[in-house]
């Protein structure tokens, strides 16, 4: 580590930040943050000042000493920090309402995540920050790359077979709001709560639950399998996992499974939802719009409320616990998206894979409480991270043919005729930030 401590943060401009720098500020007597650094792009200006000067403000009202930098130079941020946090949208909101009306528009899924929203957003995503790790590789070589951005399954799985900076670690805050909605349905406060995971990013299953440090999971496994529809994201329908279902798979799923295991109540929401000219994009539009004129008010001191809606709660939790127990070489256990090694026999040990771990100066250790995934969930995770190194390898290559079978191979297509015309109508939509298909 530098003496200085210095956290770059790219994307700066996000709605998000303010979550981030009030962890920041929450955890300073570990984590003596001397330089914050907020780098956008030139068509995120605007926002990057705004949300820089709340933070600015939060800094001020917490009385910390602490230098908050706003840029647009990337390579500037990136000089000698010792964090690097990536939570960047290439093609703004309006790319993810193409991402979401498109497939829906064809009949299928559209969401920014999972199926054929989820590949685009990793086709213009991956290229940019590959070469956000290849600076770091020059500007600061000892930092660790903490990268939020989606799919993070998809970006880790392209961080380990091409980025030259090999200090990396993929972050979702799925995990840690399943713990808290398991808390929620227990009555009990979520710090009680622990439960190890294991699976892939936006499909991950919960398999071991403990309480107080007790392990409980089958208790926890019947109270969930009647209240599941309390454990969920601001983003995804609420809906109750069928009790028995949940009773036979012994393992709690994450709220982005119910794209997986109830595909058609999933459609036929978002379709009806489409048809009136509705999509979480535009939704999202609505929201940053009012968190933005709330950001501006000079009064605000502090992340609102708000902010919750956008569906990043415990952001702060996740970035900041993980940047603070590497810096203090804590070794307790959180859940990050990092390279397989010999942890799950049924994967490579490049493959990237979402699983509690122990963290420490040198990085994530897959805590291993499996050695192979079971038989009920093994299919459908393999199928997915096809999906994942296809898609990584489109990115980086402009591949087309990778691109259409990592369309078809997922199974929320699962169709060769309707995908390569989803595949083909989405290409011409995000032409602009996709160079590697149309430079060549």
């Amino acid at each position: 580590m530098t003496e200085k401590l210095k956290i770059a943060v790219i994307g700066g401009g996000s709605s998000y930040t303010p979550e981030f720098v009030e962890g920041i500020i929450k955890r300073y007597d570990e984590l003596p943050v001397d330089e914050l650094w907020l780098v956008d792009v030139e068509e995120g200006k605007e926002k990057l000042a705004i949300v820089g000067n709340l933070a600015k403000r939060m800094v001020k009202e917490a009385n910390l000493p602490i230098d908050i930098f706003l840029t647009l130079d990337r390579q500037k941020a990136l000089y000698g920090a010792s964090f690097v946090t990536t939570q960047l949208r290439v093609g703004m909101l309006e790319a993810r309402s193409k991402d979401e009306r498109i497939p829906l528009s064809h009949g299928f899924i559209g969401q920014e995540t999972n199926g054929a929203g989820g590949l685009f957003k990793g086709l213009r995503t991956i290229p940019v920050l590959l070469e956000i790790a290849d600076d770091m590789v020059s500007l600061c070589p000892d930092a660790w790359l903490t990268n939020f951005t989606n799919p993070v399954g998809m970006v880790t799985e392209a961080f380990s077979k091409y980025s030259k900076h090999k200090k990396f670690i993929g972050l979702c805050n799925v995990p840690i709001g399943v713990e808290r909605g398991v808390a929620e349905i227990l009555g009990i406060e979520g710090e009680r709560v622990r439960i190890d995971f294991a699976g892939l990013n936006h499909m991950v299953y919960g398999f071991n639950v403990y309480i107080d440090g007790q392990n409980r999971t089958d208790e926890v496994l019947n109270i969930f399998a009647r209240n599941s529809a309390s454990v969920n994201m601001e983003n995804i329908d609420p809906m109750e996992w069928d009790g028995e279902f949940i009773k036979a798979l012994r393992l709690i799923p994450c709220p982005y499974h119910k794209y997986y295991y109830k595909t058609k109540d999933m459609l036929g929401n978002d379709l009806e939802k489409f048809k009136e000219g509705w999509n979480r994009a535009e939704e999202v539009k609505d929201i940053e719009k009012a968190l933005f004129e709330l950001y501006k008010d000079e009064a605000l001191k502090h992340k609102p409320r708000e902010l919750e809606k956008r569906g990043g709660a415990y952001y702060s939790d996740a970035a900041c616990n993980l940047i603070s127990s590497i810096y203090n070489d804590k070794g307790d256990l959180q859940v990050v998206n990092t390279l397989n090694g010999d942890t799950i026999k049924d994967l490579d040990e490049n493959n990237a894979i979402e699983i509690t771990c122990k963290i420490t100066k040198d990085g994530p250790i897959p805590h291993k409480f499996i050695d192979r995934f079971p038989i009920p969930i093994r299919g459908l995770i393999h199928q997915i991270k096809a999906f994942e190194i296809l898609g990584a390898e489109a990115a980086v290559e402009g591949n087309y043919d990778k691109a259409l079978l990592a369309m078809i191979t997922n199974p929320l297509v699962a169709n060769d005729k309707g995908g390569r015309k989803m595949l083909d109508e989405l290409l011409q939509a995000h032409k602009d930030y996709l160079p590697n298909f149309f430079t060549k």
